[in-house]
C-alpha cells in the first residue's frame, strides 16, 4: 500500500470520527424521503405469557410522516378505529382517535403522549418525529451490530420536547444512515424499550419495513410489519382531516 493511500485512509477515518453526535443527526435529518407513502400494516402484540393479538391497518403518510392517517381493518372489534396525526414546528402536535363504538373522536393531549398506542409497546410519542432543535446529541464509540458498522449516539430530549423519556441510544448504519437499533430509557434512567428496525429500498429511498419493540419492564413485545408500500403517489394534504377518520378506505 502506498504512502499516499495510507494518508488518504487516515484522513477519511479521522474526518468520520470527528463528526459530532449533532452532525450525525443532521445528516440523518437531511436524508431524502418520499413526499408521501401508503402501506398496509400488520401489528402483532405478544404478552409475557406468550399470548398474541394481531391488528391490520392501512396508513397514508405525507411529508416524512408530518401528517399520518391510519385506519384499523382487523380484528373485527377494532375495525373502523382510526388515528390522525399532524405535526407542527411551533406548537403541540395534533393527535386524534376515532372510536366508532362510542361514536366519539378522542383528542390526545401532549400530556398523554406517553400513553400506549392501541395497547402496543409504541407510545404516541414514538409515532412522532424528533425535532433536532428540541434534542441534544452525544457521540459514543462506534460499534459493529450484525456485521454492520454503526455510529452510536445518545439522544437527550430537551424541556421543549415534552418527552416521557430521559434518553435514547441509537445505532446508525454508517453506509445508509438508517437507524437499525435503539434503546430508550424512562425518566428514572432505567431501560424501558429495546427496538430493532429493518429497511428496504424503494425507488431512491430507504423506507422502514419492520419495527420490533420489546418493553423490558412489562415483558411485552410488538412487531410491526409494513407491506404493499407505495411512495410518491400524489396523496393530497386535504386527506388529513378529522372528518376522514370515519371513512374507511376502499
Amino acid at each position: 500500500m502506498s504512502t499516499k493511500t495510507i494518508l488518504l485512509n487516515f484522513l477519511i477515518s479521522t474526518t468520520c470520527f470527528s463528526q459530532t453526535g449533532k452532525e450525525i443527526a443532521i445528516m440523518i435529518d437531511k436524508l431524502s424521503s418520499p413526499s408521501d407513502m401508503r402501506n398496509e400494516t400488520t401489528m402483532v402484540l405478544t404478552n409475557s405469557k406468550g399470548k398474541s393479538r394481531t391488528n391490520k391497518m392501512i396508513s397514508q403518510i405525507l411529508n416524512g410522516s408530518e401528517k399520518q392517517i391510519t385506519w384499523f381493518i382487523e380484528p373485527k372489534d377494532d375495525r373502523g378505529v382510526a388515528f390522525l396525526k399532524i405535526e407542527h414546528s411551533d406548537k403541540d402536535d395534533e393527535m386524534r382517535m376515532w372510536l366508532p363504538e362510542f361514536k366519539k373522536i378522542r383528542r390526545i393531549s401532549s400530556k398523554r403522549k406517553g400513553d400506549s398506542f392501541m395497547a402496543s409497546d409504541l407510545s404516541y410519542e414514538d409515532l412522532s418525529n424528533r425535532e433536532l432543535k428540541h434534542h441534544t446529541y452525544k457521540r459514543l464509540n462506534d460499534e459493529v451490530v450484525s456485521n454492520i458498522d454503526c455510529y452510536v449516539i445518545d439522544v437527550f430530549p430537551g424541556v421543549d420536547a415534552k418527552s416521557t423519556y430521559s434518553k435514547h441510544t441509537s445505532w446508525i448504519d454508517k453506509s445508509t444512515l438508517n437507524i437499525i437499533k435503539e434503546e430508550s430509557f424512562d425518566k428514572r434512567g432505567e431501560l424501558i424499550k429495546k427496538k430493532r428496525f429493518l429497511h428496504k429500498k424503494i425507488k431512491d429511498y430507504y423506507v422502514m419495513s419492520q419495527i420490533d419493540v420489546e418493553n423490558v419492564q412489562k415483558k411485552h413485545t410488538t412487531k410491526v410489519i409494513f407491506d404493499k408500500i407505495e411512495v410518491d403517489q400524489g396523496i393530497k394534504s386535504s386527506l388529513f382531516q378529522e372528518k376522514n377518520l370515519k371513512r374507511l378506505p376502499k
